[in-house]
């Protein structure tokens, strides 16, 4: 990480920032009086819960709100007031001087146009002079930097032909080629998997290393907050509630929301042993704030005051500054952190797979192939190998984890649980029963015993129906009596840990927390006795993610369910799961006990994995090394003889290069290797036991290319 350059004036001051957007039920406030500061070769991280207003902020920056926001206060970029600009004026600065990342590239790229004209388009409007011909050079010039491959080729193609990591490349590279002095990212890794997200930073930080130019990185995440910021401001209710330099706000937070905050992100390298720490309630709506500090209703160390005067951003000698009252309480440790949010439960050691238990689900050589047709006529021209030959077991209370990249097969697979009709090949067995001998109405009766949490809550309620309907759907089909269905409905409400008179409300009327609690009700209706989740806390801010984490975990232990866990984040996988599968192209690549596996991973592609994950402690991530996997996940409908992930193996790579090893790679070339292992942990590898010897490289650190301001300067 590059090093801020603090002298002089910031490059950036926002003063006393107001965003309001005006409705029918009351303005929103959607900004609050915010200040800050960035420096040049400063990376800024900017953090809160969804409508904390974070997003609306760097719109503000950038000069992208829509007309109808009512905006005052100053941002001074250089010394101007962006705010004073005509459109005209700003147009200027926005692309050359400030430039922005946006959250959804497919969204922010014209769909009619070419990766490489779209470069091209930003480089001449600011730059009149420079010939169509060598701006398209130019173009194809930041492609390789970013990395992307074959950019000559790749600069003709459409942003749909391009996969979202590669997106997200062509993004940046749009971004730095008027070699900006201000980058606003605006949560640039939020869509993709962790492997990719740790390819885009990797990017970020080289542009920022290339152009010189400040980062404001806006996300919810905060181990990437932790890995590649010089200083951080944590956000609530449209305010700036503390701030500082990225060690100490992660070490000694003094003020209790950002406490809250950092005791619910799990931590992969202590997930599993401890519960996490939920952040109860949910913040407020910005069109009926209450008086008095924002955090006041969510805050264990709420006293009196608290509810009638919102503090402001009180500063400390060491650059710090925290909105809270107590804040020189939780400083001089009179107020210990552990007071307000205290230390998390350790958990019991998991216990040893019990080989002699029930299977409550067992799957089998299981096949789901979908055919790739093209033309009028829907000729075949290839075949979508989603599913290619997947083996796993569920025992009875125990959790599954099917982790991989998106495109891996991970919910493929679990949607042919769910289908219990005869698969394409191979087998599925639930308690017991082949699903392939079932008849109609055995297969009714088995399918209470398989229910589903979706990651989409909003979408899988009915909108038109109360909660309690809602949840007590399935009971139409096991259960006759109305008073029984409804007695069955709040048991199941209190289980979940919400109030049974919430069952009038519709889901619009709950947060997303509460509204996939719903969803586990529901699933949970008819006893099952396994449970699949399809990514059930993906969607929601890490406050919410720990509260419906730790709920699962209570209900496997009460109910003695089995959960089927279908996820990308290896944070909460570890913190949930038993056993992993780790899936790529369709195949389970490793397996076994989730402690064995995270603990030393023996297959490249899951130390690749484990790796790229961020970890919420600034000193750690700085000391960790990565392996940056290369590319993107290959198309399923590739055909790819040997070993399918050759094409991106970074132990191949490096065999490849030593001399001697000629038999090896083509081991790797020509043989599909096996499922197998000595132990509890079975790995499809042909190098296993050389794993540990993958040079951990330092991709990139390149220098300024010959066609950036800098290297024609």
């Amino acid at each position: 990480m590059a090093s801020a350059r603090r002298g002089g004036a910031p490059l950036l001051q926002v003063r006393d920032l107001h965003v309001t957007f005006p409705a029918e039920g009351g303005d929103v406030h959607a900004v609050r009086g915010l200040s800050l500061d960035i420096h040049e070769g400063e990376s800024l991280g900017i953090v809160g819960e969804s409508g904390s207003g974070k997003s609306v902020t760097s719109l503000a920056v950038m000069g992208l709100l829509p007309g109808h926001a009512r905006v005052s206060g100053e941002i001074l970029f250089e010394g101007r007031n962006l705010l004073a600009l005509s459109d005209r004026e700003l147009s200027k600065v926005r692309g050359r001087e400030i430039a922005m990342v946006f959250q959804d590239p497919l969204s922010a790229l014209t769909p009619v146009h070419r990766i490489g004209d779209q470069i091209v388009e930003g480089l001449r409007i600011h730059d009149r002079r420079l010939s169509r011909a060598a701006a398209a050079v130019r173009a194809v010039e930041l492609l390789r930097v970013v990395g992307i491959p074959d950019p000559e080729v790749r600069a003709l193609a459409f942003p749909h032909e391009f996969s979202g990591g590669m997106r997200q490349r062509a993004m940046i590279a749009m971004a730095i080629a008027n070699d900006p002095r201000l980058i606003v990212a605006d949560e640039p890794t939020t869509a993709l998997d962790v492997t990719i997200q740790a390819q885009i930073l990797e990017v970020l930080e080289e542009a920022r290393r290339i152009t010189g130019a400040a980062v404001a990185l806006i996300t919810h995440d905060l181990g990437v907050v932790a890995g590649h910021t010089d200083r951080v401001a944590v956000m609530y209710a449209g305010r700036q509630v503390e701030t500082g330099d990225v060690d100490q706000v992660f070490a000694r937070p003094r003020m209790p929301y950002t406490i809250g905050l950092l005791r619910s992100v799990p931590n992969i390298l202590t997930a599993g042993t401890q519960r996490l720490v939920p952040l109860e309630g949910r913040p407020p709506a910005l069109d009926d704030l209450p008086p008095g500090c924002p955090f006041a209703p969510r805050c264990p160390a709420v006293v009196d005051a608290c509810r009638t005067t919102e503090p402001p951003l009180a500063g400390s000698a060491d650059g710090s500054a925290a909105a809270c009252l107590r804040a020189p309480e939780i400083a001089a440790g009179t107020l210990p952190a552990d007071a307000i949010f205290p230390p998390p439960e350790e958990l019991p050691l998991p216990a040893p797979v019990d080989q002699g238990a029930a299977s409550v689900l067992e799957v089998r050589d299981l096949v789901r192939h979908f055919p790739l047709l093209k033309g009028v006529m829907r000729r075949q021209v290839g075949t979508v190998r989603a599913v290619d030959g997947v083996s796993f077991e569920v025992k009875a209370g125990r959790t599954m984890a099917l982790v991989g990249e998106s495109g891996c097969g991970k919910t493929t697979t679990a949607l042919e649980v769910l289908e219990l009709t005869a698969p394409q090949g191979g087998s599925i067995t639930v308690a017991g029963t082949d699903i392939a001998t079932l008849t109609k109405r055995t297969r009714r009766a088995l399918r209470t015993d398989v229910q589903i949490v979706f990651q989409d809550s909003g979408a899988a309620l009915d909108p038109r129906l109360p909660i309690g309907e809602s949840i007590g759907e399935p009971l139409l089909l096991v259960e006759d009596d109305r008073a029984a269905r409804e007695a069955r409905v709040d048991e199941l409400l209190e289980l979940v840990g919400l109030d049974t008179t919430m069952a009038g409300r519709f889901p619009h009327q709950l947060s997303g927390g509460q509204r996939q609690r719903v969803g586990i009700a529901r699933a949970l209706a008819t006893s099952p006795t396994l449970l699949v989740l399809d990514e059930p806390v993906s969607a929601l801010d890490v406050s919410i993610q720990a509260g419906i984490v730790n709920l699962l975990q209570d209900l496997k232990e009460t109910l003695g369910i089995s959960l089927l866990f279908v996820a990308h984040d290896l944070g909460v996988v570890r913190q949930i799961a038993d056993d992993v599968c780790v899936m790529y192209l369709g195949k389970v690549v490793e397996a076994g006990p989730i402690a064995e596996v995270f603990a030393s991973p023996r297959h490249p592609y899951t130390r690749a994995l484990i790796s790229a994950a961020p970890v919420p402690d600034p000193a750690i991530e700085r000391a960790r090394t990565r392996i940056l996997l290369d590319g993107d996940l290959p198309s399923p409908a590739q055909e790819i003889a040997g070993c399918k992930f050759k094409t991106r193996c970074p132990l191949l790579r490096q065999l490849g290069r030593q001399t001697g090893e000629a038999e090896a790679v083509a081991l790797c070339q020509t043989h599909e290797p096996p499922l197998a292992g000595p132990g509890a942990v079975s790995v499809a590898c042909h190098h296993a036991d050389r794993v540990e010897r993958i040079e951990l490289v330092d991709h990139g650190r390149l220098t300024a290319h010959p066609t950036s301001r800098k290297g024609r300067e």
